[in-house]
Formats: C-alpha cells, structure tokens, sequence
C-alpha cells in the first residue's frame, strides 16, 4: 500500500519561500495524478494545486496562483510543491495526495483522492 511522505515544511518569514517533497514510501505516484491540499487551524482542508501523471498539467487555487509551483519527477517518485512569497495565510498542515486512477472527479475536491500523506507545517510569520 503507497503511503505518500511529505518533507520541507517549517517556519519562514512572509515573503519567504519554501519547497515541500512528497515521494511514494511502498508503492508509486508514477502513472497517476497529484495533489497537494492545506488545512489551517479550525478550517477545512482546501486545495493547493494537483498535476496531472505526466506532468503536462497543472491545476492551481487561485489563492496561491502565481506564487506556487508544482511539479514532479516520476523517476524518483517524487512530486514537488515550490512555495514562493509567502504570506501568514498560508500557514497551513499541507498533505499530499494521490489521485484515485481514473478518477473524474475534479481536481479540487479530496474525494479524488485515496492516498494521504500524515502532513507537513508551513507557519509563515508576519
């Protein structure tokens, strides 16, 4: 059974950047899609961003749209999430996600996903 591990987080300025890691422990991310989600403190978990297996597209939420990249290496089972300008409302547990194969429900939503990593904190200080 794959159980996604994240790796990066920790505590940055605003205006820092960070860069989060997942990579596959027990199985592989290769052939399929990818999320990252953020849960803050007393709300919900929202989406970050996702790609798609092969790495030609990405999906953003418009919160971090032009300041987070996400990306991927499936050789070395390994999926990237560039944070950049940090701000103190991206303080978050961010968890990354594999897709359900096949899945067509949308990017966005958790439910497209079936494999959780335990999650990794991004504090971002003002």
């Amino acid at each position: 059974q794959v159980q996604p591990v994240e790796s990066g987080g920790g505590l940055v300025q605003a205006g820092g950047s960070l860069r989060l890691s997942c990579t596959a422990s027990g199985g592989t991310f290769r052939w399929y899609d990818m999320g990252w989600f953020r849960q803050a403190p007393g709300k919900e978990r929202e989406f970050v961003a996702a790609v798609s297996w092969s790495g030609g597209s990405t999906y953003y939420a418009d919160s971090v749209k032009g300041r987070f990249t996400i990306s991927r290496d499936n050789a070395k089972n390994t999926v990237v999430l560039q944070m950049n300008s940090l701000n103190p409302d991206d303080t978050a547990v961010y968890y990354c996600a594999r897709s359900r194969s096949g899945s067509n429900i949308n990017y966005y939503e958790p439910d497209r996903y079936d494999y959780w990593g335990q999650g990794t904190q991004v504090t971002v200080s003002s």
